[in-house]
């Protein structure tokens, strides 16, 4: 008997302990979430969960990278919990003028403006302004007749074209499946695209957004809308949605209602000349000679020719602080700095895969790619990670499991020694500890 009681006695015991254990990781969790809505620190990286040790390993690879000449600098920020664990510059903003890159030099971001655009659109879909499938042409009414593409003729820029099934919808456009296809991906586009003057979103020129928009809605798409996964000018549509809908111009909605209240104050669309300065210098990696300054002019969009094409898709200058600011947003389920930007519920849907298998065994959800569980089997990355880059060479990425954010900035283009990106994405996820 007096076995047995003891027995109870140590059940009794253990119980206790779970129940205490378990009310412990609740309070941590109901912390950490509290933690997240404020303005980010920096930590010691052990305070995130990450080793100081295995960290120092990503300045190895980046000094490594710099000596060989394949990129000239960049910053790189992470951060675990909400706390920034990792914030640090390498190499040279221009290398013939001896300008080391600092930690909140602005960089050209080029295609990271589509999560941007991709959130502002959601937000007017939260405020009821209009279903995800409706049609576009309901609120441009250009849209209303879509061709297919069948073949250009290279000597007149005249070109074949049949009618569609299927209308462009919100969704298509978010998902890029409309068709839309970018001019420098398709020979044929551009010899369309640019008979038009229809940018791919890097433009020094006085044109209008609206006015592009509209006459790239009278361009023929490479397929029917729903029907394949083409990478285009989709999310420069949705920039110029956004200014029907709200009667602002984009680039007032965007710094109204997402930079201001996230605290974003190094994010533009074209830089203010106090800040030209901190301009990343863009070089060029070709033939595995070593990186040169690009002498490409388009490129200097943020700070020469006209001011007034706010490209969705393309367009934003930022700092990888102030990326990463939005990127907590999204991580903490559309909350920073005390300011709601979107739902969870929004958000769930945006890092949901809306094509199928339309891009092979990768997934893409309402402006973001996705990490499938088969793709999270062949690397350290956690399957639901969502991320995207920049033509540029910049790149992020999100991981809700790990609660766990990455930005890295670099500028060059062309680029032979992109594989850096993946192996910062391996630096970082070997650093954690807990």
């Amino acid at each position: 008997m007096k076995k047995q009681t003891n027995i109870y006695l140590v059940m009794a015991f253990g119980l206790m302990l779970f129940f205490i254990f378990s009310c412990d990781r609740a309070t941590q969790k109901i912390n950490n979430k509290s933690e997240k809505a404020q303005k980010f620190i920096e930590v010691l990286p052990e305070s995130a969960g990450m080793s100081s040790e295995r960290l120092a390993r990503i300045d190895s690879v980046f000094h490594y990278y710099i000596e060989k000449k394949w990129i000239p600098g960049a910053v790189v920020l992470i951060a675990r919990h909400g706390k920034i664990a990792y914030y640090k510059s390498y190499g040279m903003n221009d290398i013939e003028a001896g300008i080391e890159i600092k930690k909140d030099d602005i960089f050209r971001i080029a295609s990271m403006t589509k999560a941007i655009t991709s959130v502002a659109v959601m937000m007017l879909y939260e405020e009821g302004h209009f279903l995800l499938d409706d049609p576009v042409l309901k609120y441009i009414p250009e849209f209303k007749n879509p061709e297919i593409l069948v073949e250009v003729n290279k000597e007149d820029s005249t070109y074949t074209s049949r009618a569609t099934k299927k209308k462009i919808t919100i969704r298509h456009l978010l998902s890029h499946t409309s068709g839309i296809g970018y001019g420098f991906i398709h020979p044929g586009l551009k010899i369309l695209y640019d008979k038009e003057g229809i940018p791919d979103g890097f433009i020094t020129s006085d044109a209008i957004l609206g006015d592009k928009i509209k006459a790239l809605a009278k361009m023929p798409l490479l397929h029917e809308p729903g029907e394949q996964w083409t990478y285009g000018l989709n999310t420069d549509v949705l920039g110029y949605l956004v200014e029907v809908i709200s009667g602002k111009t984009f680039e007032e909605f965007l710094h109204e209602r997402i930079f201001k209240p996230l605290d974003m104050n190094d994010i533009h669309f074209f830089l203010p000349e106090e800040k030209i300065y901190r301009l990343v210098t863009l070089y060029a990696e070709e033939n595995d000679e070593g990186v040169k300054k690009s002498t490409v002019k388009e490129y200097n969009y943020p700070v020469e020719g006209g001011k007034s094409y706010f490209s969705g898709g393309a367009g934003l200058s930022s700092t990888a602080l102030d990326y990463a600011k939005f990127l907590q947003m999204l991580l903490n389920n559309g909350s920073y700095n005390g300011t709601r930007i979107l739902s969870r519920k929004t958000i769930d849907l945006m890092i949901t895969n809306q094509i199928g298998n339309l891009w092979g065994n990768s997934a893409f959800g309402l402006g973001f790619g996705i990490t499938t569980k088969t793709d999270a089997t062949k690397k350290l990355s956690s399957a639901g990670n969502y991320w995207w880059g920049g033509y540029f060479s910049t790149t992020f990425w999100i991981d809700p499991e790990e609660d766990l954010i990455a930005v890295l900035m670099k500028q060059i283009f062309p680029v032979q020694h992109a594989e850096i990106d993946e192996k910062f994405e391996v630096l970082t996820y070997q650093a954690i500890i807990d």
